[in-house]
């Protein structure tokens, strides 16, 4: 399921407040997964906000390149987290860490352009992106695909921390 944000502008910041994760942030502060918002927005929007439960994916949905468009990250924070209306936040029954790091190959950066709306600014067609399949490891068991998601994911957290961390990579 695909979970549309809600709007809120730079006037909405606030230093303490509901945390948010705005779009432009998704392929500038993130990574691949995070538990904590870089934003906070005013907590008297709370109604008017949508969030992005624990365990979901928050995809960006407009970017300057097509790249941008479509970049996750895995949302892995206690509470739920305010979402920009140029995002989305995708809730699936996966590990979230394993769906992130699946949008991150090049396969499916490939299959995610086929629905981009190219223009001044790239936009993803949501409706599209429904259709983009991801390879889920036995698909037929359940408890046996999420202990292998978890395993891929343990590999790749590694590596990721031995390639972006001095002290851990020495």
């Amino acid at each position: 399921e695909f979970i549309r944000g809600k709007r809120f502008t730079k006037a909405d910041y606030v230093e303490e407040g509901i945390s948010a994760i705005h779009y432009g942030e998704i392929y500038t502060h993130y990574g691949v997964w995070t538990e904590y918002a870089h934003s906070r927005v005013r907590t008297e929007m709370a109604d008017s906000l949508r969030y992005a439960e624990p365990g979901d994916v928050v995809i960006a949905g407009v970017g300057e390149t097509v790249e941008d468009v479509g970049k996750a990250v895995a949302w892995v924070g206690s509470e739920k987290v305010a979402i920009h209306d140029d995002s989305y936040a995708f809730r699936h029954s996966m590990n979230p860490k394993y769906v992130s790091y699946v949008m991150q190959t090049t396969a499916f950066i490939d299959e995610k352009a086929k629905h981009v709306s190219r223009g001044k600014v790239n936009r993803l067609l949501i409706h599209g992106m429904e259709k983009v399949r991801i390879p889920v490891p036995y698909p037929n068991n359940r408890k046996k695909s999420l202990a292998e998601q978890a395993r891929i994911v343990a590999i790749l957290d590694k590596f990721d921390a031995l390639t972006n961390s001095i002290s851990e990579g020495l």
